[in-house]
């Protein structure tokens, strides 16, 4: 039995692992590599292995970075089963095409100014039909239902709690009479989320790969973010100004909404205009009203006995770009909640272009927002900011509650370990998190557990087990 790792190892991006068992090649996670340019045209467009000779993949999630190269990978020779829970394949079926699009479009840009320079055309890393090409490829279970793959290997998904459908992948795994219980736990939420399960509690485990997105550092308190965040929403629309809410697509924008749903029915704030403008997301919510089987027993409740929690008085969906635009004349208060959640791309840019200069308004981020993207750069403090390629002064308040995190912070992934999960741990590998988190996390891992072999892997490192 051998594993190596291939992407988000002493970085969050990327996601990828190949584990070898008894003659089969299973990739854990196809994620897209998202960095410098250069590097990351290097990374997603080349695999360091054939694509053909990979038996299967098994999915923890559907968000991009660990589900974004799939369609790239059966482009170029992968034609076998794609295995993940039902959730997780019916927003990955969005999310691809999505990424698709945004690949075509980078493409065609890019290809323009190569026009001029009498250079040829580049061509995106994949297309629309490659993504529902990879899509045709998912096979569904639920959760805790073991499934058996190939001879000494059997999967089975237990609730991770990050986002919709995300899940810790067990795997059960024989070779010359040697069994041994692998646990990948892909992302790990923090639990009471507004809308997902817990995490499960996972036995008898020998070799656990971990995330470490927050190795080292701890959420703020989720009571005090949460006032603080009222607070400052409650300032800016008594004083008439906008509330411009970067989100991600999947989970952000539906706990976001949801939360606001219960605050108007509580009579904690005003039922003002209030919009969701991403047509990504508008279709992610969508998806969760599909899936009752990931809620939580209180939005559950919620569903059964007051109202659809992803609708509200004042509440506008938009999916058409003329709607979208209209919001660059609003007058008065409003909340806007748009995608990206790092304002890297989409419609947020247009809403900041329009909003960052006006004192009146507040920035409002309420996720993790990676080194030199635009969401940092704001968190930061910087100004003016580029938005477009054009420059701007940074007037309004932008600030940042994390409350609604989809990870758990250091001491809820050591928490998690210590109190949910038993066996011989003999390896233990942190990933999916910066260099500095990893080794932060695996610090505390080792004085956790001094007997197993803790290990922060270098890309492209393999190990026998």
């Amino acid at each position: 039995m051998k594993i190596q790792f291939l992407g988000a190892t002493r970085t969050t991006t990327g996601s990828m692992y190949l584990l070898e068992v008894g003659g089969k090649r299973i990739l854990l996670e196809c994620g897209l590599y998202q960095g410098r340019r250069a590097e990351s045209i290097a990374r997603n467009t080349s695999f360091p292995f054939d694509p053909r000779g990979i038996d299967m993949v098994v999915l923890s999630h559907a968000h991009i970075d660990h589900s974004g190269n799939l369609p790239n990978l059966c482009k170029r020779g992968f034609d076998g089963d794609i295995h993940c829970t039902f959730a997780t394949r019916d927003l990955a079926s969005i999310m691809l095409v999505d990424s698709a699009h945004i690949q075509e479009g980078d493409a065609q840009f890019l290809s323009k100014h190569l026009e001029r320079k009498g250079q040829p055309p580049v061509e995106p890393l994949y297309t629309r039909e490659d993504a529902e090409k990879a899509i045709r490829q998912f096979i569904a279970a639920g959760y805790d239902r073991p499934l058996r793959l190939a001879d000494g290997v059997t999967v089975t998904f237990r609730d991770a709690g990050h986002i919709l459908g995300s899940a810790q992948v067990l795997l059960d795994l024989e070779e010359g009479g040697r069994k041994l219980r692998f646990l990948f736990t892909g992302d790990l939420g923090r639990g009471n989320d507004p809308i997902l399960r817990d995490p499960e509690s996972v036995k008898g485990v020998d070799v656990l790969q971990i995330e470490s997105t927050y190795g080292t550092r701890e959420h703020e308190d989720k009571t005090q973010a949460k006032g603080q965040a009222l607070r400052l929403v409650m300032e800016t629309l008594k004083k008439g100004g906008k509330v411009i809410v970067p989100a991600f697509a999947i989970g952000r924008i539906q706990q976001f909404v949801y939360e606001l749903h219960k605050l108007m029915l509580d009579h904690q704030m005003p039922s003002v205009p209030t919009y969701v403008d991403s047509p990504l997301g508008v279709n992610a919510t969508d998806i969760h009203r599909l899936h009752p089987e990931c809620f939580n027993p209180a939005i559950y409740k919620f569903l059964r006995e007051v109202a659809n929690p992803f609708e509200m008085q004042n509440l506008t969906y938009i999916r058409d770009v003329a709607e979208s635009k209209k919001l660059n004349d609003l007058k008065g208060p409003a909340i806007i909640i748009s995608a990206s959640g790092m304002a890297e791309a989409g419609r947020i840019l247009h809403h900041l272009r329009n909003n960052v200069g006006d004192s009146r308004n507040l920035i409002l981020f309420i996720g993790y927002c990676a080194e030199n993207t635009l969401g940092a750069k704001l968190m930061a403090g910087m100004s003016p900011v580029n938005i477009f390629g054009e420059p701007h002064e940074v007037r309004a308040r932008v600030a940042s509650a994390d409350y609604l995190s989809g990870h758990a912070d250091r001491s809820e992934l050591l928490d998690h370990v210590a109190k949910h999960m038993t066996g011989a741990l003999e390896w233990i590998f942190v990933i999916h998190g910066e260099e500095n988190e990893s080794l932060g996390l695996a610090d505390g891992l080792r004085a956790l557990k001094p007997a197993a072999k803790v290990l922060v892997p270098e890309h492209g490192q393999a190990v026998e087990l």
